[in-house]
């Protein structure tokens, strides 16, 4: 048991509650009676539930069997063997009483005695707490085997009076703490997805192909699935297990108890009842649902007001309530609707439920009196059994019974929280019959009716599966309208009460040289009035009018030196308001009014007179050289200063001496410790991770420390890793960090394109089938590695792993990289700096960019707080858009698009200091688009008419330019058509017309564009008459984009491409090709055919085009113009 370790704060805390309800009990009370209490607990395999070993369980998270605990008022005494006590030293350490706990005191067995020693201990220690005479024990645990019997033995010689305590030990234990609840919640969800997931599926495919199935079968299938990561995810399923076996009845053979078996009988399509629990880390939960088969109007009557008396059960069930009124409650309900039905109830409700599946003092019953308390989990259950069914000719179906089940949470002041969520009406557990030429009729209704199953060729289908499903894009739209509407509400309700966002404004440090005159240095230099630099206070003194004047140096800007003739000159430039001050040298002053000293230059001569040892100069260059020395080291250490601040203290690490600890070795850890990057190991200890270099660095990672821990897999990936983003920065390196990762390769990263091997060389084939085994050994050892971690800490470490399926690419930073989702978080772990994104954190997403003649488009996540800054994404491809919605839907996240870059820290900036007047204005709706009125503006926009050389021509242009994307200019520019035209078809070479072009250029006028780029650009109109070759200053030529947009002129000015008539065709800023003809002429765009500039009409994808001033082409050349046209 070396390997494992206690919660110590949970076990001081809940021993501390015990020895409270011990003390505060009246003499009345069964606690009140008692004067000492004892736990034994022996070894017993067919046990599953005892009080004893619950208690255990409490107390220390696991089962110590061969263990006798005695509790007295003046201390608690463990007797067990050697490797238990060592186990339970972790809870002695000598403050018990710092914890308001009595001492504990352990004790080893010895079997030398068979212990008689030690038990003459504990009788010693019973006998001298309080009176002496009442042992408090828990009747119902007797566990067999020579140890436990001695024990019971010398127990029963003393005479004490004994009473069972299991029903006020259960009420102290009852209240689930936090780290309790999250258990129970997992523990439901695995609940949840064995009946979802399996169990449903697999009797509505026995229904769909008519087999015959027997109950045990399908229970046994059950515990099967448990260990089956198909069916349960997100848990360790080492540690689960059924808290009872599954139990199915139908046909007419029902007992509404959870200590039946399911029986061999066939399942007979009717009225099937359900019953299952999972246990998950020792912590039970519970469901039962029943499924209708082609239930009668008078069975789902019957159905909905069980569903109805289970919702009045679950709103009665509060803290303070009474569990006997609770009952009453259900009771009052029943005599009120359905007297009939009252002898037809279950006994009881329901009882509380937790390491123990079903506490017996703690049932919903007409005769328990106790309250329910806040943070109870109860189990409640309710149904009719021995119900008929008058329309059945089946022998079966003449007699049927309905139950339903869930595991509740008790609230304070509301109805308890159902753990176990899946819906239970008549839509969503019926299962209707019908004939395949009924189906053709449902199939035209869009009402949501109860699904149907047909009898020839059946399709069992529930709410999920229905015909007429509409489209994947109508449902995201739908959820996102649900999500949109509570947006703004939770935000509102979040921002309630907060204050606007006055950030506090950094205040320059004030540094004081000396708090007294006594602290002055007194060397010469001061007295001759010289400059002089005191390294210990960082000061420097100035003679100022015959005065030495101290000066801080962190005052000083900066100083220069200079030479002039025979003088040296020293200039010192001082901070003050106005100053230009840098990045992190804050910019208030605490008096700004003051009269501040901007800067002052001394002078010394470089000529040294007779008898002087040195120049008068060389004082300047003695505190040049020092003030510079002082000011580098006080910047260094106000540069630490900085990165120390936010810096949260951690607790200490404890380390584990234990050589079993798990360990991982050659691991790299990002960033580096030092400037090189060196290898080392990773070992987890009793509270956190240490990291260890082979040169003897240390940096420790705390598991309270870590937000969420990320195993990436080498699955398509040269690297193994692990992640580490935490709540707060550490320190290493002098720098803050909130990211760790450790990783290793697992491949060549780089490869030798030198090698001209073959590909069926030896060799190769080796090295391929050795890197094969090194990445499923890796992975296996890391994986190895989080089971273990996950062990020890109890889950309190979870590692994720990301989704590599659902990824997509993006640019976080300044490359692109793969983004996946996680189960929580969307990331890239493989470049560095890591990319991480909470999603529980996000508010919304919104994408921009967002047009169809667009290959990208931008996300950005907008943070719940809103004085973060928000998180941005670019250059998504657009074919990844739906999957990523898809993705964002499924996590109940609100998305928006637009078309246009927003200035989010505006949006924000305006938000944090008036969120009232924000939320009043609609909130978020602004990002929401107005498809009506953007239709209705396309429409105007391709019917008006904008000449080329007008304002808004040049304005639209500017705009679109600025909203395209580098990588689709760079992508377009690398694009070469190859049907263009060839050198043979050419009449000129290429330096006759590059010599053409460069006199065509030096003789055209270029007129001024100032309002597109800020800059002269010229054109020229060149006509060749034999080849009608038309020349800009660039080399391109005005091409027609896919668009059908006005000719156009790259942006980029890229080197010309021939054609057979020397013209240059040029790619459009879109990524248009331009079209070859048989005479290849450069398409061109014409509205008429006769001589002159054609008239052009702008459509509204061409607005963007950077050929606003285009040359008008002349016909002198061009031998098939008319014949080219379009």
């Amino acid at each position: 048991m070396s390997g494992l370790s206690v919660d110590k704060d949970a076990f001081y805390r809940r021993i501390k509650r015990y020895y409270s309800s011990w003390k505060k009990a009246d003499e009345e009370d069964v606690l009140g009676k008692m004067d000492a209490m004892v736990v034994a607990v022996g070894v017993d395999e067919d046990v599953v539930y005892s009080k004893s070993m619950a208690m255990q369980t409490w107390l220390f998270g696991y089962e110590l069997t061969d263990c006798i605990i005695v509790f007295c008022e003046d201390g608690m005494y463990f007797l067990a063997s050697k490797k238990k006590i060592e186990f339970l030293r972790q809870v002695e350490n000598g403050k018990e009483n710092d914890h308001g706990i009595p001492s504990i005191n352990l004790v080893i067995r010895d079997k030398n005695d068979k212990d008689k020693g030690n038990f003459q201990k504990l009788m010693d220690a019973i006998k001298s707490s309080k009176k002496g005479k009442t042992v408090g024990e828990f009747s119902k645990d007797k566990f067999p085997g020579d140890f436990m019997t001695a024990w019971r033995t010398v127990l029963d010689k003393e005479s004490f009076e004994k009473i069972d305590v299991s029903g006020p030990l259960a009420y102290v234990m009852a209240p689930k703490e936090e780290s309790e609840m999250k258990t129970i919640q997992k523990a439901s969800q695995v609940t949840m997805d064995l009946f979802n997931k399996y169990l449903k599926q697999q009797i509505l495919d026995i229904i769909d192909t008519d087999r015959r199935v027997k109950h045990s079968k399908l229970a046994d299938g059950v515990e099967e699935a448990l260990q089956n990561k198909k069916y349960v995810t997100g848990v360790d399923t080492s540690q689960l297990d059924m808290c009872y076996p599954a139990i199915i009845q139908s046909g007419g053979n029902y007992s509404l108890k959870f200590s039946v078996v399911s029986d061999k009988n066939s399942l007979h399509f009717g009225a099937i009842t359900i019953a299952l629990g999972a246990r998950y880390k020792s912590y039970c939960s519970n469901i039962v649902r029943t499924l209708l088969v082609e239930p009668t109007e008078d069975i789902q009557n019957n159905y909905n007001f069980l569903v109805e008396l289970e919702e009045s059960v679950i709103t009665k069930l509060q803290h303070g309530v009474k569990l006997c009124d609770v009952y009453q409650k259900a009771v009052s309900v029943v005599k009120a609707e359905k007297p009939k039905f009252l002898d037809k109830m279950t006994k009881n409700l329901g009882f509380a439920m937790g390491i123990e599946f079903r506490e017996g003092s703690l049932l919903i019953g007409p005769k328990t009196t106790v309250q329910a308390r806040k943070g109870m989990v109860f189990n409640i259950n309710l149904g009719f059994s021995g119900l008929e069914n008058k329309a059945s000719k089946d022998k079966a179906d003449k007699t049927y019974a309905l139950f339903i089940g869930d595991t509740v949470q008790v609230n304070e002041g509301s109805a308890a929280t159902v753990l176990t969520s899946l819906k239970k009406k008549v839509k969503h557990i019926g299962i209707f019959l019908k004939n395949e030429s009924e189906q053709d009729e449902e199939e035209e209704e869009k009402e949501e009716a109860p699904i149907l199953l047909g009898r020839g060729r059946r399709t069992t289908v529930l709410e999920s599966r229905t015909r007429t499903e509409i489209s994947a894009e109508e449902k995201r739209q739908n959820k996102q309208k649900e999500l949109a509407e509570k947006l703004n509400e939770e935000a509102k309700e979040r921002l309630k009460g907060q204050t606007g966002g006055t950030e506090e404004k950094k205040i320059r440090k004030s540094n004081v040289s000396y708090k007294n005159k006594s602290l002055m240095p007194q060397q010469s230099e001061v007295k001759e009035l010289r400059i002089y630099v005191d390294k210990k206070y960082e000061t420097i003194i100035l003679p100022i009018f015959g005065v030495p004047s101290p000066f801080h140096i962190s005052t000083i800007k900066n100083i220069s030196q200079s030479v002039e003739g025979d003088y040296t000159y020293l200039r010192i430039n001082f901070y003050h308001p106005g100053s230009s001050l840098g990045r992190n040298e804050g910019g208030v002053f605490l008096q700004p009014d003051a009269t501040f000293l901007k800067e002052i230059t001394y002078r010394s001569s470089n000529t040294k007179e007779p008898g002087e040892i040195s120049a008068p100069s060389s004082n300047l260059n003695t505190a040049f050289r020092l003030i510079k020395e002082v000011q580098k080291k006080f910047k260094t250490r106000e540069a630490e200063e900085r990165e120390k601040e936010g810096i949260v203290k951690q607790d200490t690490l404890v380390i584990n001496a234990n050589r079993g600890n798990p360990k991982l070795k050659d691991l790299y850890m990002r960033p580096n410790i030092v400037q090189k990057r060196i290898s080392g190991t990773l070992e987890a200890h009793t509270n956190g991770f240490r990291f260890t270099s082979i040169r003897g660095d240390k940096v420790d990672i705390l598991y309270n420390n870590i937000k969420h821990a990320f195993f990436q897999p080498c699955d398509g990936e040269m690297i193994i890793l692990l992640h580490f983003h935490l709540k707060h920065a550490i320190m290493f390196g002098k720098k803050k960090h909130n990211d760790v990762q450790l990783y290793t390769e697992v491949g060549e990263i780089t490869t030798d394109l030198g090698k001209h091997q073959h590909m069926h060389d030896r060799d190769d084939l080796h090295a391929e089938q050795a890197e094969r085994e090194l990445r499923q050994k890796l992975k296996s050892a890391f994986k190895s590695f989080c089971e273990k971690v996950e062990a020890i800490t109890r889950s309190e470490v979870e590692f994720d792993t990301p989704f590599r399926d659902l990824g997509f690419y993006g640019v976080p930073y300044r490359s692109t990289v793969m983004l996946q989702p996680s189960s929580g978080c969307l990331l890239n772990l493989t470049e560095w700096p890591p990319f991480v994104v909470t999603l529980e954190e996000v508010e919304l997403v919104h994408f921009e960019r967002v047009q169809f003649h667009l290959k990208n488009f931008d996300m950005v996540f907008i943070y719940k707080e809103y004085s973060r800054k928000p998180a941005m994404v670019n250059s998504i491809p657009m074919n990844s858009l739906d999957n990523v919605k898809e993705w964002l839907n499924s996590c109940d996240i609100h998305y928006t698009e637009g078309v246009q870059s927003l200035n989010w820290a505006k949006i924000l900036k305006t938000i944090v200091e008036d969120p009232e007047g924000f939320f009043d204005n609609g909130g978020w709706s602004f990002l929401e688009p107005e498809s009506a009125s953007e239709g209705d503006d396309d429409d105007s926009e391709e019917d008006a008419y904008v000449p080329s050389g007008s304002d808004a021509s040049e304005s639209e242009s500017e705009d679109y330019s600025d909203e395209s994307n580098w990588s689709d200019e760079e992508e377009d520019s690398e694009e070469v058509d190859e049907d263009l035209g060839s050198s043979e078809e050419s009449g000129k070479d290429w330096d006759e017309l590059e010599e053409e072009a460069r006199k065509a250029d030096a003789e055209a006028v270029y007129e001024q564009d100032d309002d597109r780029r800020g800059r002269t650009g010229r054109q020229t109109v060149s006509s060749s008459k034999k080849h009608g070759t038309q020349k800009s200053r660039h080399g391109s030529t005005p091409q027609k984009s896919r668009h059908g947009s006005t000719p156009q002129k790259s942006r980029h000015g890229s080197t010309p491409q021939k054609s057979r008539h020397g013209s240059t065709p040029q790619k459009s800023r879109h990524g248009s090709t331009p079209q070859k003809s048989r005479h290849g002429s450069t398409p061109q765009k014409r509205k008429h055919s006769d001589k002159g500039t054609p008239n052009k009409k702008r459509s509204r994808h061409d607005s963007g085009g950077r050929g606003d001033n285009k040359r008008p082409r002349h016909d002198s050349g061009d031998r098939h113009s008319k014949k080219k046209r379009r």
